[in-house]
């Protein structure tokens, strides 16, 4: 359960993970020793899980997003799990999800162009045994939320 004190750290740490613990406190309207021990509580719990960079692929040398839709077989626990741990192995791997469906994995690749995309295609993907079919889908803008907010089950 979240109060609505820990929903408005969490709020503000999304939009800006790297505020400092005095101007988070102001934000929240609590002291800054309070809001250090919920800051630390939220992690400990695993409400906040880590913080990263966001990036820009581009400056990257990666311009170029796709989503690789994939189909395995057997769709088994002892494909599911070395599958993805290869997938993540890869350099142009930003992401991937195992999911219910018509596919079993949704790979999201950043790569330099699309004879990149093509190799990885070929290289990473289609070349595996367990690869039953892949369809590719270019990605012409990815735009994250700032702020996902709780629902109202978990807010105290």
């Amino acid at each position: 359960m979240l109060d609505a004190v820990d929903a408005d750290i969490v709020a503000a740490l999304q939009k800006d993970a790297r505020l400092p613990n005095k101007d988070l406190a102001a934000l929240v309207n609590v002291a800054p020793s309070t809001c250090l021990v919920r800051h630390r509580a939220l992690r400990e719990r695993g409400v906040i899980t880590g913080y990263r960079a966001e990036v820009d692929l581009g400056q990257l040398g990666r311009p170029l997003q796709a989503v690789i839709a994939v189909r395995v077989r057997p769709h088994t626990r002892a494909v599911v799990r070395p599958f993805m741990a290869a997938v993540l192995r890869l350099p142009e791997t930003i992401s991937v999800s195992h999911v219910a469906g018509p596919e079993d994995f949704l790979v999201h690749v950043a790569v330099a162009d699309a004879a990149h995309l093509q190799r990885l295609v070929l290289d990473a993907f289609t070349s595996r045994p367990e690869v039953a079919q892949l369809h590719t889908n270019l990605l012409f803008e990815h735009v994250r939320k700032e702020e996902v907010p709780p629902t109202p089950d978990v807010l105290a």
